[in-house]
């Protein structure tokens, strides 16, 4: 991908969110709840700070499921076995997804709270 140009290069991302997209059921479940959030901030019109804090936690989950991917399909790739080194780098990838999206979830909950406050 070196000294390729923008477009080029542009192509290459999006051709990576397309294989999550069409193989990885929690990408497509996290991208989904993304849209969701943009739609209750179009439907709510918060401040921007509401804008700035909910689309950069979702981005980020979003963001961490694909390392996720990329991650596991190139330990399956390499090191199709099972092992307990593959299962500990998977499992802590899960971790950090999980964490995120319970960090989402509550970023989520505040605003909701500050909406009736």
């Amino acid at each position: 991908m070196k000294n390729h140009n923008f477009l080029r290069r542009l192509g290459y991302a999006l051709a990576g969110i397309a294989v999550s997209w069409r193989t990885e059921r929690t990408f497509r479940t996290l991208s989904l709840g993304m849209v969701f959030i943009l739609a209750v901030l179009v439907a709510t019109r918060p401040a921007p700070i509401w804008w700035a804090v909910l689309l950069l936690t979702a981005g980020s989950v979003v963001a961490l499921e694909l390392i996720n991917t990329a991650v596991e399909k190139l330990i399956d790739h390499v090191h199709p076995d099972q092992h307990e080194i593959v299962g500990i780098v998977k499992d802590t990838l899960a971790g950090a997804v999980l964490t995120m999206s319970v960090t989402s979830l509550l970023v989520f909950a505040a605003f909701v709270v500050s909406l009736f406050s």
